[in-house]
Formats: C-alpha cells, structure tokens, sequence
C-alpha cells in the first residue's frame, strides 16, 4: 500500500484533508435550495463508501509496504472492527448536526463553530493518547483556535441582532456538533495499527479503517438520518419514497461527489497520522474551519449587508487561525 515517508509529505497531506473537508459542505449548500438535506446525505454516505473501495483497491493494494487491502480487512479483529464502525456512528451524527446548522446559519458560521471546537477537543484527546510533537507549541496552536472561534461567535451575534434570532438555534446546533465531533477520530485511531510498514496483527490500515468507517456510518443513517428525515430542524419532514421520486441524476450525484471529496480528505488525514502523530494530523485536517468560512463569505456571500465592524472581527479571525495553524505545524518540526 502506499505509505508516506516524511513528515513534510504528511503536513502536504494534511493541507489536502483540509481543503477537502472545508469544501465538501459546498455540495450540501447547492443541493440543498432543491433538495432536503436529509436526501443529500443518503447519497453522500453511498460516496463515502465508493470511494473508500476505489482508494482501497488502487491506493491500498499496490506497492510493497505494508498490508494489502484485502488482506487487511481479512485479519482484523473485532474489536478494530467496532472501535472504526463505532467512529462512524459518532461521526455520522456531529456532521448531520453540522450540515442542518449550515442550512439555518451558513457556512461562515457553523463551520468556525462546530468544526473549530470539534479540532479543540480532538487534538486533546489525541494528544492525550498519543503524546507526538512540542506540546507548548501544539498547545499554544489550539488557544489561538479557541480565540478565533471567539471572534467568530461574536461577529455571528452581531450579524443576528441586526438580521434574525433564528441563527442561535443554528449556533447551538454547531455547538454540539463540534463536542460530538472531538472524539470520532479517537475511535478511528485505536482501530488503526502505530506502525504501517509492519502493521500490528489484528489492526486495520487507514485504506481499510476508512471504509469500516464509512460502513459504520451508511448503517447508523438509519437511526439518525430518519430521524432528521421525519424530524426535521428546518423545513418539511422527508420520506423515503421521495428519495426515489424526488431525486434527479444532478442532485445524487452532488451528494456522491460529496462523500468523495470528504473521504479523500479523511484518508489522507489517516495516512498522515503515521508521520505527523494523531493529533498534529487532526488538527491540520480541521483547519478546515477557516475554509469552509472562507467559502461562506467571500463564495456565498453570508455576511453581505452586515455592518462595516464585521470585517473587523473576521480579519482577527483568519489571522488568529493562520497563527495557529502555524504553531500545530512547527510543534513537530
């Protein structure tokens, strides 16, 4: 399977995972004017697991290094099997939380919010399990983190005054998509094996991991996704025989193209992992925050027709991120 080799080639792959995942919630956006977005993740979790299988079967089987796909999947135990199908479940509803609170509050919001603090909590976790890299340095990262979240939150509640207190029920929404989306990748991480030129028996590879992952989800939409489907936080209730009805060719395939562009970005995170530690490669990957905002507001124009001073707080809040993004980077150089 393919392996990485340096951690300058890792920190590569992590600014991948981060354009990756602060660009898929772009399909949920455009699909949604015409579609709910329970219907667009039925069709994104199918992407998820596509793609697990193409990178899986090129990716993840070619080459020397390592255990092949197939192999891989044959030998795991069961508990690597739980520990990624259970990473899946709790994936699976922080990021329904976070796609409902996008459609309620945008993307310059709910991803600063939601995504920021999930990279809080998750590189603490990580790095609690898996101490890599100067911790004053990672540490420091993840403060500036939290400052810019800040900033965000205020330049949101400014926003609100002056359009609809509708967005505070999007704002809490991110909130406890964010706390629920700190630990999923601690599950991911215990299936996976420390070593992947001479993987532990009995652990998964990332090729591997991703798609027990991805399978862990699809199944979990069940519970969760009817639940959004005939509970819905916005709009009309779904059914699933408007699923069939209902969807156009162009609507199913965003939704795909969705799962794609996020699980190309998870992968590479995980393949990341083994150079860059856990939490330097989650914490790399959910800068994604500050590209999903940058989406929402230069793209989609969110803040258009705020006040002038929220040009202001959304200046700090790029550069606090950068500055942090920064320190993440040089804790292991």
């Amino acid at each position: 399977m393919f392996i990485i080799n340096n951690y300058l080639v890792a920190v590569a792959f992590c600014f991948v995972t981060m354009l990756c995942w602060g660009s898929w919630a772009n399909t949920s956006k455009i699909s949604t004017k015409d579609w709910p977005f329970p219907m667009f993740y039925w069709d994104y979790s199918l992407g998820l697991i596509l793609t697990a299988l193409l990178f899986g079967l090129t990716m993840g089987s070619f080459g020397t290094g390592g255990r092949s796909f197939l192999p891989d999947l044959q030998q795991a135990d069961l508990g690597s099997i739980i520990s990624a199908v259970v990473g899946g479940v709790v994936f699976n509803l922080s990021n329904l939380l976070i796609v409902a609170a996008i459609t309620m509050v945008g993307l310059s919001v709910a991803f600063p919010i939601g995504v920021g603090l999930a990279l809080v909590i998750g590189v603490v976790v990580n790095y609690l399990k898996q101490p890599q890299g100067n911790p004053l340095l990672l540490f420091s990262g993840v403060l500036l983190v939290v400052l810019a979240i800040v900033v965000n939150a205020v330049a949101s509640s400014k926003v609100a005054e002056s359009r609809s207190s509708f967005r505070t029920k999007g704002i809490v929404l991110s909130i406890f998509a964010g706390i629920i989306m700190g630990f999923f990748y601690r599950f991911v991480a215990n299936s996976m094996t420390l070593n992947f030129i001479t993987p532990e028996a009995g652990k998964l590879t990332p090729y591997s991991a991703v798609l027990v992952f991805s399978i862990g989800l699809f199944i979990s939409n069940f519970l969760w996704n009817t639940f959004f489907m005939y509970k819905p936080v916005d709009g009309n209730k779904s059914t699933y025989a408007g699923f069939v009805q209902n969807g156009t060719l162009k609507l199913h395939l965003i939704g795909l193209a969705g799962g794609l562009i996020f699980n190309i970005g998870f992968l590479f995170s995980l393949i990341a992992s083994d150079k860059a530690g856990p939490a330097i490669s989650y914490g790399l990957g959910q800068g994604s925050t500050m590209i999903g905002a940058a989406w929402g507001i230069f793209v989609f124009k969110e803040f258009k027709g705020a006040p002038p001073s929220i040009s202001r707080y959304l200046a700090i809040m790029f550069i606090t991120f950068i500055i942090g993004l920064g320190l993440i980077i040089a804790a292991k150089l």
